[in-house]
């Protein structure tokens, strides 16, 4: 085996420490990887793969350290770690192998920079758990938020996914099936042993203290250094909001879109009319986390209406919050210690604008809550705006950070260079006049420092030693030299300017400590600023698209007229929009909705939801007169798809979110049904649809939409006293299909399924076969069905419920399909079904039917 030299053991000592991460290896100006790193950067970031040397035949590639930043988001982005090894010696002053150290792990949930989102919050999260019970705390380290709370493992997953973490740490394992549920939200999971104790976690006890102190530990492992930036936990209860859990978040597309997975077609999406990247962080929060709090409801609902009604309010606070940035940042890159020069100019302008968003809003005390104490953060505005010069660098070790006379030493230190280079000019003038030369000139680099160059070609014209001139280098083409008047003068300039930098350093860094003196009050004032932000976007947007204030009903009625999908009506004409009502009390809670297939049924059932949650965030809502319920949860099945992850089929998925509703579901809960029983057998979803609504009514009486194309279902309004008919209208006309998207009283007999495919062109002759088979298929049908109900009206309406190791026993009104079989059942399981034609099929009924007799 090929000896290691001192460097490459130096490399693989750390990387030995640092597995999981991709090692960026400090090598004079570039960031070194090597094997596996190299291979695997090389395919990440596009670059180029090369080999160390001939006898060490290793993988390595690398990036510049000026623009190392830029590959590194791009290794975050994709869920990498990446370890920073930085020189901690000068090569020049140092014999032998230089010291390197890891200063920082930079990981997807411990970004500080700009390398996340300014609209989106970077939440890492870790889960300290024992048995069934979950702690979850979770933190934005950019901006010092933390919380934590704790839930059984039924709601871990769909805490997770109102978080949206893009790092999960854990003090153990998990199983494999929640642990691949999990990657589903974030790729980056690790596990984590700590019994570190801060300072944040010291209210808490328990699991939750324990999480906090993970959560915290990992942060520090990390970042390596103090965490004095991250607020104290603030506890919290999920039931403390409406409940949504993982399914009705998919399938309402609150914040992401099924489809393409991005905001575009999404609640959020109506919701564009925030200032601030503050706003936008909160509106997500409210979004996924609706209020159940009837009295905080409608304090929003009072200031959204407030601020509809003084528009040209509206409009001055708008303006003076785009001048605003992101001060929840800004203060914690200050905490952090890596703020520099744009952002305390950032900081600035956003501070400036406090007292004009004061003065906007006194006269509106009584129902808008107002900034308070900002007049304590005066004096920092004007320390900001005597000190800072308003261009500025990104790095705060380049200097000109500062105004003139800010300071009397870094004054005479500036006097110095800027005099020392007025000499240097008129040096050169001089000098050429002297020689004769017009083209010398004085000029200066890194290595050399100032010097004299003239070209070869005027160089035999002139006497150097006459002039005393010490050649300090030769060109192809000039030579450059010295003389005992530069070197003073360059001795002067150059150490007026490394001291000048010195002291804008040291300045810059007092400047910084002063800032943070007034963190507690900046934290504050965002938090003010983003919920006010909030709610103009609430006023804009109701206004925009004539949204009416809704009522809070106290007698659980869901009452709304001429509703609409606030995100469908948005990308059409509004002539175009069919709006509809929706009515449901204590006495009539359940709508049993038929239709065609593609008529609206989906869109009705998720306005209802969306308006539903609109109101409990505080919106004004789309509809022409609107009164609601507080809801604790919303449940939903809409939709059809696979869970590949954990390998279950599409009915199954529907029977767990089915089970979750209805094991979880309360009175006060909202249940949307979107064709339950449809990846079964005919009558296997048939029956299993019935007894759902059937449970519903009898057990739950929670509020329910529930469409189907079991039309056999419909009867249930004769025995059901809280369900009624509702039907998506459509009419045929010249044997076309047209869809009146109007939600009208009673039930339809026909789903028109043959008239959709027809739409969607398939062959003619395919139609025209179908058409005929349907007919057949219907009579027949028809006769059977007569013979089923007339075998089971001897059936006890009343069905009896029982929880018998979380399995429930149901005596079915409709069907009795478990009593031992029937020569019929017999006959028809030894069937091949699909080795029949369509003439044996028809024959096989006969007999059957015969068999009846």
């Amino acid at each position: 085996m090929t000896k290691q030299t001192p460097m490459m053991q130096q490399y693989l000592q750390m990387k030995e420490e640092y597995k999981d991460c991709i090692l960026f290896f400090r090598l004079g100006d570039f960031y070194e990887m090597f094997h596996d790193d190299a291979i695997l950067a090389a395919r990440e970031l596009e670059i180029t793969l090369t080999r160390r040397d001939k006898k060490n035949n290793i993988p390595m590639c690398g990036v510049p350290h000026h623009s190392a930043k830029g590959y590194i988001e791009r290794l975050i982005e994709k869920g990498y770690k990446v370890a920073i090894a930085e020189q901690m010696e000068d090569p020049k002053m140092t014999k032998g192998m230089v010291k390197r150290e890891v200063v920082q792990i930079i990981t997807p949930g411990t970004v500080m920079d700009d390398m996340i989102c300014e609209t989106d919050a970077n939440y890492i999260v870790s889960i300290y758990h024992d048995l069934n019970d979950y702690s979850i705390a979770y933190s934005d380290v950019s901006t010092g938020e933390l919380k934590v709370t704790t839930c059984n493992l039924e709601y871990v997953l769909n805490e997770l996914s109102n978080i949206k973490p893009r790092e999960i740490i854990l003090n153990q394992p998990v199983s494999d099936l929640i642990h691949q549920s999990m990657k589903y939200i974030t790729e980056v999971i690790s596990i984590h042993e700590s019994s570190d104790v801060y300072h944040q976690a010291s209210q808490l006890s328990g699991q939750q203290y324990h999480a906090v102190n993970l959560l915290l530990s990992y942060v520090q492992q990390v970042q390596k250094r103090d965490l004095s930036h991250i607020d104290e936990a603030i506890q919290y209860e999920t039931k403390q909001y409406m409940q949504l859990d993982m399914y009705a978040k998919r399938n309402l597309e609150l914040t992401e879109s099924i489809r393409l997975k991005n905001k575009k077609g999404t609640l959020l999406s109506i919701f564009k009319e925030c200032k601030t990247p503050m706003g936008h962080r909160k509106l997500k929060e409210w979004i996924e986390r609706p209020l159940i709090n009837e009295t905080q409801i409608n304090a929003r609902l009072q200031i959204v209406n407030t601020l509809n009604e003084a528009f040209m309010m509206r409009h001055a606070l708008r303006e003076a919050l785009e001048s605003v940035y992101d001060i929840e940042r800004l203060v914690g890159r200050v905490q952090f210690g890596n703020v520099n020069g744009k952002d305390l100019i950032q900081l600035k302008y956003s501070l400036q604008q406090l007292p004009i968003l004061k003065s906007l809003l006194e006269p509106y005390e009584n129902i808008i809550p107002n900034l308070q104490n900002i007049e304590k953060l005066q004096p920092l505005t004007d320390l900001l705006e005597s000190s800072l010069n308003e261009t500025q660098s990104m790095s705060i070790r380049e200097g000109n950070l500062f105004k003139d006379g800010f300071n009397a030493t870094l004054d005479e230190y500036r006097d110095a260079s800027r005099n020392g280079k007025h000499w240097l000019a008129a040096l050169q003038t001089k000098e050429r006049e002297r020689t004769g030369v017009k083209s010398l000139k004085i000029s200066y680099n890194k290595v050399f420092g100032y010097y004299i160059e003239v070209s070869k070609v005027n160089l035999a014209s002139i006497d150097v030693t006459k002039f005393g001139y010490e050649r300090k280098q030769t060109l192809s083409n000039a030579e450059r030299f010295i003389t005992d008047e530069l070197k003073e003068k360059e001795s002067i300039i150059l150490g007026a300017e490394e001291k000048a930098l010195e002291l804008e350093y040291q300045l810059f860094l007092k400047l910084r400590d002063e800032v943070s003196k007034y963190i507690p009050n900046l934290k504050h004032q965002a938090k003010q600023i983003a919920e006010l932000d909030c709610l103009q976007n609430f006023s804009e947007v109701a206004t925009n698209h004539q949204y009416v204030m809704p009522k809070i009903s106290k007698s659980r009625t869901l009452h709304l007229k001429d509703a609409r999908h606030p995100v469908v009506e948005t990308v059409m004409d509004k002539d175009q929009y069919v709006e509809n009502d929706c009515l449901l009390d204590d006495m009539n809670f359940i709508y049993l909705i038929t239709g065609p297939n593609m008529s609206g049924k989906s869109t009705y059932m998720r306005q209802v939801a969306l308006i539903s949650i609109m109101m409990q965030m505080g919106s004004f809502v789309p509809c022409s007169e609107a009164e609601l319920p507080i809801f604790d949860q919303i449940f939903t099945r809409i939709g059809a798809a696979d869970d590949l992850v954990s390998g279950q089929s599409t009915f199954m998925v529907e029977m767990l979110e089915a089970k979750n509703a209805l094991t979880n579901a309360t009175e006060n809960s909202l249940i949307i049904f979107d064709e339950i029983g449809r990846g079964t057998s005919t009558y296997d979803g048939l029956s299993l649809a019935q007894a759902m609504i059937e449970y519903v009514h009898n057990e739950i009486n929670a509020k329910t939409l529930f469409s189907t194309h079991y039309h056999e279902l419909v009867d249930l309004e004769n025995q059901l006293m809280g369900l009624s008919n509702v039907h998506v209208a459509a009419k045929e006309h010249d044997g076309q299909l047209i869809f009146l998207h109007k939600v009208l009283p009673g039930a339809v007999e026909h789903s028109y399924g043959i008239h959709v495919a027809n739409l969607a062109a398939l062959p003619s002759g395919i139609i025209d076969r179908a058409k005929v088979l349907l007919k057949q298929f219907e009579n027949h049908h028809q006769e059977t069905m007569n013979q089923i109900d007339s075998e089971t009206n001897h059936v006890n309406k009343n069905i009896n419920y029982t929880d018998n190791n979380k399995q429930q026993q149901v005596i079915q009104p409709a069907f009795d399909l478990f009593n031992e079989p029937s020569i019929i059942e017999q006959t028809l399981k030894e069937i091949d079904v699909d080795g029949l034609t369509a003439r044996e099929a028809l024959n096989v009924l006969y007999n059957l039917k015969a068999k009846l007799k």
